[in-house]
């Protein structure tokens, strides 16, 4: 498949806008917790675009669209939340990075794609590029927290997987806020028994909860979501070493936070992947 760059740009800006998750949750939410902002997040969004497209799925879309809701949401974000908690920020970012070396090896088990060599190489100096952005000697490893990680990874893997499988007859519009709405609602029962009651929002909570919903959610989604139905998981994967990058370059440019050099080569390698896999998925 040929790689169109205005499709690889413009699935790329979903990795940059989440990206800035973090700064907006710390700067702007503090008293709400991780799971809470998930489903405030997922939730209104979902149920926005399911108000616009006023389309709901029918016979075994019930099910995919559940399916896809609990990997690509549900699941992935709730073991997010455990791996957050267990492990220190930069372990729990470079974890979950291994996605885009799971959803190669997926790839090729559901979509029946061959694996290429350069896909592996990418994903690992990719993978290796997030390391040397988030992760400090002091770190520790805890086994639960791995292993949530690992299994967030392997759930947003497969999850965008199947959604380039399985591609219905509606508009890309409804078909996010399926998923969206789905996500949320096998969310919130799980935020509503283990968090603390919901702060009374300001002024400022709210605008932050639009970013994270509207911006961050809706629209990310629907052109992440158009992203896997357009290009190559190969190619759609490696974008999300964006996230962590952007997170440590808004926390540098907004937060004073420091940017050492190991950070910097850190940033040249998430690039030089993006860059290696769309040269190469052209060439394939």
């Amino acid at each position: 498949m040929r790689t169109n760059p205005s499709d690889f740009l413009l699935t790329a800006v979903a990795p940059v806008i989440w990206g800035s998750t973090y700064i907006v949750a710390t700067k702007f939410l503090p008293g709400f917790s991780p799971m809470t902002i998930a489903v405030l997040r997922v939730l209104p969004a979902g149920l926005l675009l399911l108000a616009i497209t006023r389309q709901v799925p029918a016979g075994i879309w019930w099910l995919r669209v559940f399916v896809l809701g609990a990997l690509n949401f549900s699941i992935f974000m709730s073991m997010l939340f455990v791996a957050a908690y267990r492990l220190p920020g930069g372990v729990a970012a470079t974890v979950l990075a291994s996605q885009p070396l799971i959803a190669v090896v997926l790839a090729s088990l559901v979509l029946a794609r061959k694996i290429r060599p350069w896909s592996v190489a990418v994903a690992f100096i990719g993978l290796a590029g997030v390391a040397l952005l988030v992760l400090t000697p002091s770190a520790k490893l805890d086994a639960v927290g791995v292993a949530a990680g690992l299994a967030g990874a392997v759930s947003m893997a497969l999850g965008n997987v199947l959604t380039r499988k399985w591609q219905p007859t509606v508009s890309l519009l409804t078909f996010t806020a399926w998923q969206l709405t789905a996500g949320g609602l096998l969310l919130a029962p799980v935020a509503l028994l283990i968090e603390l009651p919901i702060p009374l929002p300001t002024g400022t909570n709210l605008l932050a909860l639009a970013w994270l919903g509207l911006i961050g959610a809706a629209v990310t989604y629907i052109l992440w979501f158009r992203g896997l139905g357009r290009l190559a998981p190969d190619v759609v994967s490696p974008l999300l070493f964006l996230s962590p990058m952007t997170a440590v370059l808004f926390g540098w440019a907004f937060l004073g936070q420091t940017l050492t050099l190991l950070q910097i080569a850190g940033v040249i390698f998430v690039l030089g992947s993006l860059w290696l896999s769309k040269r190469l998925s052209r060439g394939a």
